[in-house]
């Protein structure tokens, strides 16, 4: 185990639920809510295969990828919950990249990890400074960024025998990142609730990609979660999926239910209605007469 990690066996409970409810609201509501997001994280699991056994029958590993935001936080909630349940079998280790971002404080998801008795790893890698001197001024750090990232955290997840990193993305990412693909990228793509990496070594997991991000946003305001916020770089402003975002929530509040039909459209394509000659074989398509 490297510097910065902290074990802990298992995951403690009290009162008869994971420690991390300890502070929980006791509310009608606020169980409703803690069952939707659970039925919709159960669902996602199942439905895209995420929870494989290893080849010798033991459960699979996998690294919970914790930023401090909201979404990696309910995330963690979701996966203590059903595994405290029963309703999955996997060993859970929590990560957090701390990437030497101005501000950032690093006393914060230690002592929060520590005091729900979950096990974790903290990971101290300086990418700010490489992404500052690598991006112009007036460009955002994000892609970079997360390149950066993404590489350590398939690192740390070898060095731990993990099958799988897993992170917070949710319902709205996908829908957000498809559209930003189709208007500026050319392409009609959004993020998969499974992938595997191009080593095929290390998958890539996303449990809250059913989930609803205003949902997600209700619960972790209801558990007062010590949110990290995610512009200690100061690049998020003028963002194009801040902007695509903010048209999305405009569909939605003339339209209510459209975040629902337009995911529901990410899982219902048909190949032949669209031009993509390498998937859909044109050329073959003859009539009778």
């Amino acid at each position: 185990m490297a510097d910065g990690a902290d074990i802990i066996e298992g995951g403690e409970t009290i009162g008869g639920l994971p420690k991390i409810y300890v502070d929980a609201p006791s509310s009608l509501p606020f169980k409703k809510l803690r069952k939707r997001l659970l039925r919709h994280t159960q669902d996602a699991i199942r439905r895209f295969g995420m929870e494989t056994p290893r080849a010798n029958g033991e459960p699979p590993k996998w690294l919970v990828c914790l930023s401090g935001g909201k979404d990696s936080y309910t995330l963690l909630a979701a996966l203590l919950d059903l595994k405290w349940q029963g309703a999955i079998k996997v060993d859970l280790l929590v990560c957090n990249l701390d990437q030497g971002q101005p501000q950032f404080p690093k006393h914060t998801l230690p002592a929060y990890l520590n005091s729900i008795g979950v096990a974790h790893r903290i990971i101290t890698e300086d990418t700010y400074s490489i992404v500052t001197d690598k991006v112009p001024e007036n460009k955002t750090y994000c892609a970079l960024c997360s390149r950066l990232r993404r590489g350590i955290l398939y690192r740390v997840a070898r060095e731990e025998a993990c099958d799988a990193i897993v992170l917070g993305h949710h319902r709205d990412d996908a829908l957000e990142t498809f559209m930003m693909n189709f208007m500026y990228g050319g392409r009609l793509a959004a993020m998969p609730p499974k992938l595997l990496n191009d080593e095929g070594d290390v998958l890539v997991l996303r449990p809250l990609i059913m989930c609803a991000e205003k949902d997600i946003a209700e619960f972790a305001e209801a558990m007062a979660f010590p949110i990290i916020p995610c512009n200690l770089c100061g690049s998020q402003q003028g963002l194009q999926r801040a902007a695509m975002k903010e048209m999305l929530n405009g569909w939605e509040r003339h339209h209510p239910g459209r975040h629902d039909v337009m995911f529901r459209a990410l899982q219902n394509v048909r190949l032949s209605h669209l031009a993509d000659e390498k998937l859909w074989d044109f050329s073959e398509l003859k009539s009778d007469s």
